[in-house]
Order: structure tokens, then sequence, then C-alpha cells
């Protein structure tokens, strides 16, 4: 048996104990829809990010969680490292990121012929990449 995807699209759950600053770099400085606010069973609130068809739940726990994630992007640990999106206005985002006080950890630069990109940090450290096919 395969999974049966019937979505073209995939969500991603952060969890934070940062919400405020999350809130504004994900609503504000990258310009996601924010689709709508739910509680959390056992308490807390999810907030979700529209992103074409995929979905970025930006959620805060209450009890907060004691742990956080390892900083330092793709070298820096194991598991989920980073998440990108494709764009068609690059430069322009990262201008605005870099003007909003974001740590640009890859300033837009072309990996291969055609395809170019930048890595944005969040608050919490999430590393964010930018793609752009030319």
């Amino acid at each position: 048996m395969t999974v049966n995807v019937i979505k073209s699209a995939i969500d991603i759950g952060i969890v934070t104990n940062n919400i405020d600053a999350m809130m504004v770099f994900y609503r504000d400085t990258l310009g996601l829809e924010l689709e709508g606010t739910m509680p959390m069973p056992g308490g807390g609130q999810m907030n979700r990010f529209k992103v074409g068809e995929s979905i970025i739940k930006v959620i805060e726990i209450d009890p907060k969680p004691a742990l956080e994630a390892a900083p330092g992007g793709i070298r820096g640990a194991t598991g989920y490292r980073y998440w990108t999106i494709t764009v068609g206005n690059l430069q322009a985002c990262v201008d605005k990121a870099e003007a909003a006080g974001s740590k640009i950890v890859v300033p837009a630069k072309e990996v291969r012929t055609g395809i170019m990109i930048a890595i944005i940090a969040d608050p919490d450290g999430n590393w964010v990449e930018l793609l752009e096919t030319t």
C-alpha cells in the first residue's frame, strides 16, 4: 500500500515561544495571507498562513515547550532544517525582509543556471528558502 495523496501541497507546523515576532515575520515581512486562527486542543493557538495550496501553521501552545530546536540551519542538526517557497520576485522579498531587520542567511544568488535562491531566518532561526526560476 502507498499513501493516497489527495492534496497537491503539504502543510508545515512551526511551534514557537515567540508568537508575536513570528506573526510579524510571516504575515507582514513575507506577506503571507493569514487564513485563520484557531484554538489548539489542550491550550494555545494555531495561526494558518496560506502559501499557494500549502499551509504554514505557526503555533503557540500553552504550556510552552521547555526545549527549543537546535539552531544553525542545514548544517546545525538533523531533522527539518529549512523549507522552500517558489516566488516570482525574489530580490524584492529579500529587500523587504532585510529592511524589516530579518537575518539574510544567504543573499540572492544563482545556484545553477536559471535558478536563484535566498535564505531568510525567521525570528526563531528557522530557515525559509526563497527560490525563483529566471
